[in-house]
């Protein structure tokens, strides 16, 4: 029996190659928030409050802030 190798997978171009980036702001507490709430804020990186983040703009990462938008304070940065 011959093995078959693997090909490796073509690589996936940014979703946004303008190079945009977010400035992701924590501007309120997670006190009393659901646990769901916690670990989105926890992923995005930030861990106190007046914490801030860049993060490139993605599906992901925008999807993520809108699950905490009503906790965190957004601007877009465009890189030159």
């Amino acid at each position: 029996m011959a093995v078959k190798e693997k090909k490796a997978a073509p690589k996936k171009k940014d979703s946004h190659p303008s190079g945009k980036k977010l400035k992701v702001t924590l501007v309120r507490s997670l006190v009393g928030r659901p646990q769901k709430q916690r670990e989105v804020v926890r992923g995005l990186g930030l861990r106190r409050i007046s914490s801030e983040v860049t993060k490139k703009d993605c599906p992901e990462v925008r999807g993520m802030i809108n699950k905490v938008s009503h906790l965190v304070k957004v601007e877009e940065l465009i890189q030159k």
